[in-house]
């Protein structure tokens, strides 16, 4: 057993009141069960506990033993002096403040129904990736729903705070933001490292001097990803002649990454870094405001045709430096484009509405998942097998967010599925 579930059992107050008495001997009733504190200090804290005759305003502790009380040190810890109450499930120490007084302890390991143990057992210690997949078909079909809408806003959020935390370290650039967010998602998986600490090695107030110049992008993007240390070929020459320049009049030398740093291997031509480097190039030359851009565009399809830019004349021929390509694909396949749409678009919507406090950002990201569509993934699957079918990014992005905060954790007493598997196990009498 966890000390969430005594947490879990505490807050829903599913527990036998008949006689309820401390260990003490003196009766009890409660008659607020305090607010669930997940900062430092007592558990539940506004608790108000009717002792004996007497009526106590403050917090309860909540421990598997009361002994937990002496070992992590709560005697001699001021914050828990407000403690009325320590609630247990099994009392085996009596505890002290630290001004010796004594707090009323109760204990709890007689009064759980044994089917609501059985059953947080069960999902604990399930032999599944999603602990209550065994249950999965008694839960209504509403309260799956529910929850995993609440993951994916959960989801959405968390993003958020990440793009915000970005955000700040830029010095509260919006459009220096975005271009790593965009870095890290052209990346697609493989290659996502090596983008991210490209993104890091050319610093966006570079980037905004010569976003007039697509050659002069190329070669601060090349340059600055290792392609250029050895060139062999016209273009890449030239590339390299202009990085040379702009690196020593921006003092970038020290930050340039080197090529073998780079994923080519089982890769289609049409995703290689070269050509990937080669787009976001022109991305970055068509919109001299991406994040504005970004913010204001509406609808899905607007979104499609956003990350399609025209790359240089070198690139409608080229996958690598060297020999021509008859057929080369120089636009971004839709796939991929949708993927930017939720791993920039979303994300950069939800931060913007985390810090303006404009609600519609976020209403537009979900909008926006819910008329995209993704490929299912390792962990979508293992919802599927249990009948759950995703038709968009945002069943996705839930079921996502539903696994990695909620199944993989096996923090189920959290989640509204896993509650309602708890109840559906109570005594009915």
């Amino acid at each position: 057993m966890k000390e969430e579930f005594l947490h879990y059992i505490w807050q829903h107050q599913y527990f036998g009141k008949t006689d309820l008495y401390t260990v003490e001997g003196e009766p009890v009733q409660v008659l607020r069960v305090g607010m669930y504190n997940t900062d430092a200090g007592p558990d539940f804290k506004e608790a108000i506990i009717r002792v004996g005759e007497v009526e106590w305003s403050g917090s309860v502790e909540i421990h598997l033993r009361g002994s937990d009380w002496r070992r992590h040190q709560h005697q001699l810890d001021f914050k828990y002096n407000q403690v009325v109450l320590h609630v247990v499930w099994e009392a085996d120490e009596a505890v002290k403040r630290t001004d010796g007084t004594f707090i009323p302890t109760l204990e709890l390991k007689d009064r759980v129904n044994t089917a609501l143990l059985q059953t947080y057992e069960q999902l604990r210690r399930a032999p599944f990736a999603i602990p209550c997949a065994g249950f999965w078909p008694q839960v209504p079909d509403i309260t799956k729903t529910m929850m995993l809408g609440r993951a994916l806003t959960e989801r959405l959020e968390l993003k958020g705070e990440e793009v915000l935390q970005v955000y700040h370290q830029l010095g509260n650039d919006w459009e220096a933001t975005a271009f790593q967010v965009l870095c890290k998602a052209f990346g697609f998986k493989i290659n996502q490292d090596p983008f991210e600490r490209l993104a890091r090695a050319l610093p966006m107030q570079v980037v905004r001097k010569h976003q007039h110049d697509l050659f002069q992008l190329e070669a601060l993007l090349f340059g600055q990803a290792g392609f250029l240390e050895e060139p062999t070929y016209e273009y890449s020459t030239k590339l390299a002649k202009e990085h040379t320049y702009l690196s020593r009049k921006y003092n970038l030398h020290e930050q340039a990454m080197q090529r073998h740093h780079w994923n080519f291997l089982r890769m289609r031509p049409a995703n290689f870094p070269t050509v990937r480097l080669a787009q976001l190039a022109a991305l970055l030359h068509k919109y001299k405001s991406l994040f504005s851009t970004i913010i204001r565009t509406e609808g899905v399809r607007n979104y499609d045709a956003l990350w399609q830019a025209p790359v240089s004349a070198y690139w409608q021929k080229h996958y690598t430096f060297g020999a021509e390509s008859k057929a080369v694909q120089v636009q971004l396949g839709k796939s991929s484009a949708q993927n930017l749409t939720i791993n920039v678009a979303a994300p950069l919507l939800a931060a913007y509405a985390m810090y303006t406090d404009q609600l519609e950002h976020l209403d537009k990201a979900v909008d926006l998942l819910e008329k995209v569509k993704e490929a299912s993934n390792r962990i979508t699957r293992q919802y599927e097998e249990l009948g759950w079918k995703a038709a968009s990014a945002a069943d996705n992005q839930a079921a996502l967010g539903l696994y990695k905060r909620y199944c993989q954790p096996v923090n189920c007493l959290r989640c509204a599925i896993g509650n309602k598997i708890m109840k559906q196990n109570l005594p009915t009498t």
